[in-house]
């Protein structure tokens, strides 16, 4: 399968250095500079792209519409660009399923990485799983790491890739608190170049996929000016 990225942006020294980057990489990278543009090549069954990496600030169309557009036709894989790090606490309540989000100025090395890592996350499939598989259980939630699957209260949920990965990393050991840069480095898996309030992006994400409230959370807890620990308790297996 062809390793093809889109690069949506409207600045066109930024899309030459991506291009760059990624092509070093061994991916195809296409190129949009509009949110028409992006949506078009985005969704063209004739040339599917693996991965969009899409610019908020837009001249015509807002990068969230142009998410919600595409979430709504395809589960292509989506990293959300901003301009200022600002942004990124607005994107909480506008994202429509993005697997990651970067903000401006970056790393075009930082890029490339979130862009393997995200692909690779996606690429994990579902298997069916063997009765040795390390099942984590607690009092209201169990984690299944082979089917990926989540289940709260009877229910079985549906989390994106990096929000499962996410609540395996905290269920690990609970009540060991986890600074952002240790998530960072335990979940995304490469060094970090911007802004690490990425990690409240996804915790929020993830709350919201296990119907956790913030101001008092069940499952996943903040620990202020440290970071975050899994509040759940083990209920070992017979």
């Amino acid at each position: 399968m062809t390793r093809r990225v889109l690069i949506v942006d409207d600045e066109p020294a930024i899309r030459t250095v991506l291009d760059a980057y990624l092509t070093a990489d061994g991916f195809e990278v296409v190129h949009a500079d509009t949110g028409a543009e992006a949506l078009r090549r985005a969704l063209d069954p004739s040339a599917p792209v693996e991965l969009v990496l899409l610019d908020v600030g837009l001249p015509d169309l807002n990068g969230i519409e142009v998410l919600t557009t595409i979430r709504a036709k395809s589960n292509v894989c989506v990293i959300l660009v901003t301009a200022r790090a600002e942004e990124v606490d607005k994107l909480v309540g506008l994202s429509v399923g993005a697997d990651d989000y970067i903000t401006k100025p970056f790393s075009p090395r930082e890029v490339v990485a979130r862009v393997n890592t995200v692909l690779r996350r996606a690429r994990v499939e579902p298997t069916d799983a063997e009765p040795s598989d390390p099942v984590l259980r607690f009092d209201a939630l169990s984690i299944d790491p082979e089917r990926r699957e989540v289940v709260v209260d009877g229910r079985t949920l549906e989390l994106s890739a990096l929000d499962f990965d996410l609540l395996w990393a905290l269920a690990g050991a609970p009540g060991r608190v986890y600074s952002r840069a240790q998530l960072l480095e335990k979940v995304w898996g490469y060094d970090f170049y911007g802004d690490d309030r990425v990690v409240d992006v996804h915790i929020r994400s993830l709350r919201a996929g296990l119907g956790d409230d913030a101001n008092n959370p069940r499952i996943v807890g903040t620990v202020r000016g440290v970071g975050y620990k899994f509040l759940g308790r083990r209920v070992e297996q017979a």
